[in-house]
């Protein structure tokens, strides 16, 4: 009985994305039947070549995409929380974020491509994950809590360096397209970027998949040992799973803020704390909801509102009335 909850509610998850996904293709300026997103999506063709560009290549790749960084978001956000039993803990909690900002913004002031800012982002947030390792593994401190504070001094350096990009760069050309990526946006998103972040999804998303019953065991600590599990070693393949599912995520959508904290906790009002069943509602769940506000931004105005601030403005409500719930845990 205890296990045919949350198996429910996993199913009506998967129900609700698939209905989303595909109703997801209609909403836009550009009017395309329900039966002819269904033709081009099943049969890869259309009469109407405008339809089909629309759906094939705008569509298509924008829906994949806020599937795929809803879902990676929202699985690094649970696994800090879980690794570092800290209810506040978010994917930009070691500085992955930070780091992918500042790659963005120096590529371009460098007047570098779509691809070349989305490698920089990337790269620079796996290079903030390393520094934050090798300055907390250096400390004599306690070595959870090394880290984090390297990540705060960390994201603090590279923020710093976004700041000063910002100051220099062409008030007239760069730093608008600096701000609004820093918004966070999946305007413009690409069939090639789904391929450069499809492979570091899936590295970082599948041990975590396989491991969510070891990661109940953190908690634990030494009796965990005891049991054959080496809590230390599970922590770093966890951090480093968050750590490629962040940078992934942010590279290709710039800053998205909140649904690494919210979502975690809202599944677990649903499934509990149980990481069999609450790694899998938190990814399902953070697809749908990034997924609905991207279609809420992009179809809201006829200019286009950039993500990031459409999940403050939902996340930051949402989350104190959480905290100030009678029985909330946070």
């Amino acid at each position: 009985m205890r296990q045919r909850k949350p198996i429910m509610i996993l199913l009506i998850f998967t129900a609700i994305l698939a209905g989303l996904f595909l109703f997801s293709f209609i909403l836009g300026h550009y009017d395309v039947p329900l039966q002819e997103v269904v033709r081009i999506l099943f049969t890869g063709t259309s009469d109407d070549p405008r339809m089909f560009a629309a759906i094939s290549n705008i569509r298509l790749p924008r829906i994949v995409m806020a599937c795929l960084v809803g879902c990676s978001l929202s699985s690094a956000g649970v696994s800090f929380q879980s690794v570092f039993q800290n209810p506040m803990a978010s994917p930009d909690i070691l500085g992955a974020s930070s780091g992918a900002c500042f790659g963005a913004a120096l590529a371009i002031l460098l007047n570098f491509s779509h691809t070349g800012i989305t490698l920089f982002a990337f790269l620079f947030s796996l290079l903030s994950i390393v520094l934050v390792y090798v300055i907390g593994k250096a400390s004599r401190r306690n070595r959870v809590v090394a880290i984090l504070l390297a990540g705060m001094m960390v994201s603090s350096l590279f923020s710093a360096g976004t700041s000063y990009i910002k100051l220099v760069a062409d008030p007239g050309n760069q730093l608008p397209a600096i701000t609004y990526w820093l918004m966070g946006s999946l305007s413009g998103t690409r069939k090639s970027d789904i391929s450069f972040v499809i492979w570091p999804m899936l590295i970082g998303l599948v041990p975590l998949l396989l491991l969510r019953w070891r990661i109940n065991l953190l908690t634990l600590n030494e009796e965990a040992e005891t049991m054959g599990v080496h809590t230390g070693r599970l922590r770093l393949v966890v951090i480093i799973c968050a750590t490629v599912l962040t940078a992934a995520a942010v590279s290709v959508s710039g800053m998205i803020g909140w649904v690494g904290l919210v979502i975690p906790h809202l599944c677990r009002k649903l499934v509990g704390n149980d990481c069999r069943w609450l790694f899998p509602a938190v990814m399902i769940f953070g697809a749908i909801f990034l997924l609905l506000v991207d279609n809420v931004s992009r179809n809201l105005l006829p200019v286009e509102i950039p993500i990031g601030i459409l999940t403050a403005f939902i996340g930051a409500p949402f989350f104190i009335f959480l905290m100030t719930r009678k029985e909330s845990g946070i």
